[in-house]
């Protein structure tokens, strides 16, 4: 199993880090330089862990397991109005990427109100292409317990919700709550708020490791992050993309920030070394961001081997 890594340290020597991971059957994910400071996420065999942590100590670097490294999360609004989107839900979104996620932040088209809330069937498809969704709602408890739930009961992906009040459990059809992240018209600063940012980047992460064990059980036929590395290798036009993260990470798959149209054929046709195409092992459909690509690996249940 790979673990999900963070490594921060100086710019001398980070080679040695890219080298050590890869040697080890390991990825690396994204490398950011921060003028002499290096962050890089990646993943690394759990039995091999013991190695990287011995060459981080001898650089004075600094190593942490971050559950949300390689994953896609949508924070989801209830709509695009002042007084739901700008704050709060703005600074969750960036809070989980501090800690290794891609995010997309929307707000919904008829998300509004206690009794008419809606989410159109395109956005529910939308949500279903993450990972995880977090839903920011507001400072009623009446309304997040008894009336909130029509917007991510039929989600597939898990949901947690967050709001003002400390709720003993969970809504209904919710993973989990976070309280003390309501209706806020600034931006989060206070103690407190840092701190409900934290236990969410904790739940999330929690979530997302129960979603890996049972990933476990079936497991994927090729690891996300070694197709990410075939596909910059034989689709040389993701070298050129402008977009932020040109491969987004999932937990079963991953999003190509190419038109679908133009390169589906290019990306069904790769072939690994096993002789293998991805159109075997993987089914290519059309994203609801934009017109992106969306990969989904099929588990060994389905193909019957693992790459």
């Amino acid at each position: 199993m790979l673990e999900p890594i963070i490594y921060e340290g100086g710019v001398f020597k980070h080679n040695l880090v890219t080298e050590l991971v890869e040697d080890l059957g390991g990825y690396i994910i994204q490398t950011n330089f921060m003028q002499t400071e290096v962050r890089i996420q990646l993943l690394c065999p759990h039995e091999d862990m013991s190695m990287l942590e011995d060459l981080a100590k001898e650089l004075r670097a600094k190593i942490t397991r971050a559950p949300l490294t390689g994953t896609d999360i949508i924070v989801i609004a209830p709509t695009l109005a002042y007084h739901h989107l700008p704050h709060h839900a703005c600074d969750v979104a960036e809070y989980m990427r501090r800690f290794g996620a891609n995010t997309t932040l929307i707000g919904l088209a008829r998300g509004v109100g206690r009794r008419i809330a809606q989410i159109s069937a395109k956005e529910r498809a939308l949500a279903d292409e993450h990972d995880l969704a977090i839903f920011t709602f507001g400072n009623f408890e009446d309304c997040l317990t008894k009336e909130k739930y029509v917007l991510y009961k039929d989600l597939e992906v898990p949901s947690i919700i967050t709001g003002t009040p400390e709720l003993i459990k969970a809504p209904a059809y919710a993973k989990a709550y976070v309280g003390g992240l309501g209706r806020i018209a600034h931006r989060l600063k206070g103690e407190n708020e840092l701190t409900a940012l934290d236990k969410l980047a904790e739940v999330a992460g929690e979530c997302l490791d129960e979603e890996r064990l049972d990933i476990a059980k079936d497991p994927l036929t090729i690891q996300p992050a070694r197709l990410m590395s075939e596909i910059k290798e034989q689709v040389p036009a993701i070298n050129k993309s402008l977009s932020p993260a040109p491969i987004t990470l999932q937990l079963k798959g991953a999003r190509i920030k190419l038109p679908y149209r133009e390169y589906k054929e290019a990306i069904e046709n790769m072939t690994f070394e096993e002789g293998t195409t991805l159109k075997e092992i993987a089914d290519v459909l059309p994203s609801y961001v934009r017109d992106y690509l969306v990969i989904r690996i099929l588990p060994k249940s389905v193909t019957g081997f693992v790459m």
